[in-house]
């Protein structure tokens, strides 16, 4: 296995915690995710619904999630169906989960086949007192769903055959809920964050003038793969020279020059959570005096940032208090002055000309995890705080990021043991 066995109990307070939410009277379905087509007969790799794992552990296609927590029934309050395997399917397509399997995993006790779900289903609706349907859909504040899910597949399928129950919205319960992190979840995302600095170090070690940047990636990889990971949590970043003024660049095709830096934007995904790094490091070993300069503003601002992130505040409040931050260091390094300030238009401040992302976002098992950015910071939340200073006409970008989690007393940093210091960095990657 390549993960280490993660504690069911994950699974089951997340369902109870799921439950509390609920209507009198409800039931809700989480479908898996579909494993999505290339070419010809060619798939992507599966990816698993977050939800679904997030209430079950299981990393499965065709399963489904039944919660009805009133039913008569108390075998049927929570039930697993799964794809039921055979002699042929585990000759081409390997080992799937079997019933006791199944238990173990989730510590749900109703393990069925998904030949049986509609019969079961039916007598849930028409039988179990069920007023409420709670379905799931994605409801990112990001997300541009152009693809058919198996979600929304049931969504019309269920409505048709039962138009007269009341629908309800389940991923707003789900996003609130995903928010905020147990013990078991941070330990995860901790190890994430683990693999992501060996990998790290080890790029530290390889990096020189005249590698090119899908190289590091090759490096990055390795290590994470190595050590336990699918793989990259995202599409990586390995940006050398103008390439990291492109916030999304993930070509990774060019030479890296000495006299440049490389912006480094690469987390390693473990047991589906993630970890989100950003790292500068300069290709010959040595930062040049301006690079050093706009790497500790940077730094300064990362640091200011961590003395804001506090349970009650609101992102948005937040993210405006990082940008006060910003506008002085871009001051100092002669970006813009006070005729800027004084000119500049309220819905985009003079610093956006230099920094012009957010301050950071909610992670978890998505990289830009679930969560409502008005809401107030809770304790045991997991974000990102990642300043960055782009200078086009320098062909130069600096972006730091590191993960942390929301304490009753402040935060604690995911990845306080990955190097940052532009001093510590430069002697690394001169150290033998």
């Amino acid at each position: 296995m390549r993960y280490s066995k993660i504690n069911n109990q994950l699974f089951i307070q997340n369902r109870k915690r799921l439950v509390k939410e609920l209507k009198p009277g409800s039931v809700a379905v989480f479908n898996s995710n579909d494993i999505m087509p290339t070419n010809a007969d060619g798939t992507m790799r599966f990816r698993q619904n977050s939800d679904l794992f997030y209430l079950t552990g299981v990393d499965q296609e065709e399963s489904i999630l039944v919660i009805c927590p009133d039913y008569p029934d108390k075998k049927l309050r929570e039930v697993l169906f799964l794809r039921e395997t055979s002699e042929q399917i585990a000759t081409w397509e390997g080992h799937k989960l079997t019933k006791a399997e199944a238990r173990e995993v989730t510590g749900i006790e109703t393990i069925l086949w998904t030949s049986d779900f509609h019969r079961v289903f039916n007598t849930m609706m028409v039988m179990g007192g069920v007023e409420h349907v709670y379905l799931n859909t994605n409801e990112h504040y990001r997300a541009e769903v152009r693809v058919e899910s198996r979600d929304s597949r049931f969504i019309q399928s269920c409505k048709e055959r039962y138009p007269l129950h009341k629908y309800e919205r389940v991923a707003p319960i789900m996003s609130a809920l995903r928010a905020v992190k147990s013990k078991y979840e941070i330990e995860l995302m901790q190890k994430a964050c683990d693999i992501t600095e060996k990998a790290f170090r080890r790029v530290l070690k390889f990096v020189k003038p005249g590698i090119k940047e899908y190289e590091i990636e090759a490096e990055f990889i390795h290590e994470f793969i190595r050590n336990g990971s699918r793989g990259f949590a995202y599409e990586p970043i390995i940006a050398s020279g103008a390439n990291a003024c492109v916030l999304h660049y993930i070509e990774n095709t060019s030479v890296c020059k000495t006299g440049e830096v490389i912006l480094l934007d690469v987390g390693a995904e473990y047991a589906n959570y993630n970890a989100d790094m950003t790292r500068v490091i300069p290709v010959n070993g040595r930062f040049t005096k301006r690079q050093k300069d706009v790497y500790n503003a940077v730094l300064r601002v990362k640091r200011a940032a961590y003395k804001l992130l506090r349970t009650g505040t609101i992102y948005f409040d937040y993210h405006k208090e990082v940008q006060k931050v910003m506008e002085g260091e871009l001051m100092k390094l002669k970006l813009i002055d006070k005729t800027d300030i004084k000119n500049q238009h309220p819905e985009k401040p003079a610093v956006m000309k230099y920094f012009m992302h957010g301050t950071g976002h909610h992670l978890g098992l998505d990289v830009h995890d679930t969560g409502n950015m008005f809401s107030k910071m809770k304790e045991g939340m997991v974000w990102t705080v990642e300043p960055g200073i782009y200078i086009k006409e320098e062909g130069l970008g600096i972006r730091l990021e590191n993960n942390v989690v929301i304490t009753k007393t402040g935060l604690h940093d995911l990845m306080k043991n990955i190097p940052i210091e532009a001093e510590e960095i430069e002697d690394l990657m001169n150290s033998k």
